[in-house]
C-alpha cells in the first residue's frame, strides 16, 4: 500500500470521533470498484465513500480524478477487514467471468468469480473488529448467470456464505428473480433489476442481481422493493471531475436537437438471411422500435444501426462512442475520459471498463433505500 494511502487511512480512522475508530456518518467502502459507481451513486445520496479496492490501474486512475479523498487500498486478496477503516456500507460487484452465461461457467470455483469468498472474509473479519457494528449494510451484484451457474449451486452458496446457514433450495428448483431469506442475520434479499427500465431516455439493457444484506435490522426488503422517485440523470462532468450538483441531461425534444434513431442491430441474422435470400429476415436484422440497446460487454463492442429521424436514407451501422456508452450506463458524460493525471484514458480501456461497470441509476435506487433506512 502507497505511503500516501497509509497516511489517508490513519487521518480516517483519527477523525471518525468514535471509541474503537468506528465511523460517524454514513460511509461507504467499495470492493472490486471499477470505475466508482457505487461512490458515485453513494455521493449523491449522501453517502461519504471512504474507501476503494481495485487492481486495473484505468479504472483506479479515473476514480481517483473523481474522489482524490478517497483512499485505494489494492488487491483485496491482501486485505484484512478487522485493519481498515470500518464503514456503514459495503458493496463489492465480484468478478462475473465464471457465472456469466457466455464463459465458461467454471461458477464460484472458478479463479476469477471465487474472489467473493475475499469479501465475505472482509465482512465478517471487520464485523468481529468492530464488535459486530460494521458493515450495517452490504450489496453485492452480479450477472444474472449467477442464479443458474453450477446447476443453480452457486447462488446458494452465495446466500450460505452471507448468513452463515445452509440454505436449502427452493422447491422448484430454481431461483425466483427476486426473493428473501430472514429469521437469521443478516436479513437477505435479492431482486433482479433491468438497467433498462431504471431510467429516461432509455438506457442500455443490463439485467443484475443485486443482493442487500442487513447485518443491523430487517430493512433489507424495504431497501430493495419499496418504490421511491427516481434521481435525474447527471449532468457532464466538470473540468474538475465530478458533474455539476443540480445538473441534468435534457430531452433531445428541449434541445432542438435532431431525433436519433438507434436500433439493436444482428450481424449474424443478416449475414444468415441474406445468405437464404430471406428479405424480410434481413429487415428485421436492423431490429425494431421496442428492442432495447444490447447489453454492453467488456470484451467487445456491439454495433448498432443509427440515422436521423428527418433523414432514414443517410442511416448507417456503426460501434457507438466511449461518450455514447457512458450515457447507456446512466453515467456522467465524460466520467471515463480522464484519469487523475489529467491524461486521456484509451478508448480500449474505457469501452473495457464500462464493459465492467454498474448502472448507475440501479446503483442510486439502492444507496438512496440505504440512506432513507439508516437515517
Amino acid at each position: 500500500m502507497e505511503k500516501r494511502q497509509l497516511i489517508l487511512l490513519d487521518k480516517m480512522s483519527r477523525s471518525s470521533g468514535s471509541k474503537g475508530g468506528l465511523v460517524s456518518g454514513l460511509t461507504l467502502g467499495s470492493l472490486f470498484d471499477g470505475i466508482g459507481v457505487f461512490p458515485l451513486a453513494a455521493s449523491r445520496c449522501g453517502i461519504r465513500p471512504l474507501w476503494a479496492s481495485e487492481i486495473e490501474a484505468a479504472p483506479i486512475s479515473i476514480t481517483q480524478r473523481h474522489f482524490p479523498d478517497m483512499a485505494h487500498l489494492g488487491d483485496i486478496t491482501k486485505l484484512d477487514g478487522g485493519a481498515i477503516p470500518p464503514v456503514h456500507v459495503l458493496t463489492f460487484g465480484s468478478p462475473c467471468q465464471n457465472l456469466s452465461q457466455i464463459g465458461r461457467r467454471e461458477g464460484l470455483d472458478g479463479a476469477k468469480s471465487g474472489l467473493f469468498f475475499h469479501a465475505i472474509r472482509i465482512i465478517q473479519e471487520m464485523r468481529k473488529a468492530t464488535n459486530d457494528l460494521y458493515p450495517v449494510i452490504s450489496v453485492w451484484e452480479n450477472v444474472m448467470g449467477a442464479f443458474s451457474s453450477n446447476d443453480r449451486m452457486d447462488f446458494r452458496a452465495v446466500l450460505s456464505a452471507f448468513t452463515d446457514t445452509e440454505i436449502p433450495m427452493p422447491a422448484s428448483g430454481r431461483w425466483a428473480s427476486a426473493g428473501m431469506v430472514r429469521g437469521g442475520c443478516p436479513d437477505l434479499a435479492w431482486r433482479l433489476l433491468d438497467a433498462q427500465h431504471w431510467a429516461r431516455p432509455r438506457l442500455a439493457r443490463r439485467q443484475r442481481v443485486f443482493l442487500v444484506a442487513d447485518f443491523g435490522g430487517r430493512r433489507a426488503p424495504e431497501i430493495l422493493f419499496k418504490p421511491r422517485p427516481m434521481l435525474p440523470l447527471p449532468a457532464p462532468c466538470t473540468a474538475g471531475g465530478l458533474p455539476a450538483p443540480g445538473g441534468d441531461r435534457g430531452p433531445v425534444l428541449e434541445t432542438g436537437g435532431r431525433i436519433p434513431v438507434t436500433r439493436p442491430f444482428q450481424g449474424f441474422r443478416m449475414r444468415g438471411a441474406a445468405k437464404e435470400g430471406e428479405q424480410t429476415a434481413f429487415q428485421n436484422s436492423f431490429g425494431f422500435p421496442a428492442d432495447p440497446f444490447p447489453t454492453l460487454l467488456a470484451g467487445t463492442v456491439t454495433p448498432f444501426a443509427f440515422w436521423y429521424e428527418d433523414d432514414p436514407a443517410g442511416g448507417c451501422i456503426r460501434f457507438p462512442t466511449e461518450l455514447e456508452c457512458e450515457r447507456l450506463m446512466g453515467l456522467p458524460e465524460g466520467w471515463t475520459k480522464y484519469g487523475a493525471d489529467g491524461g486521456e484514458i484509451s478508448a480500449s480501456q474505457r469501452y473495457r471498463a464500462l464493459g465492467n461497470a454498474i448502472a448507475l441509476p440501479c446503483a442510486e435506487y439502492i444507496m438512496a433505500g440505504i440512506a432513507e433506512a439508516l437515517r
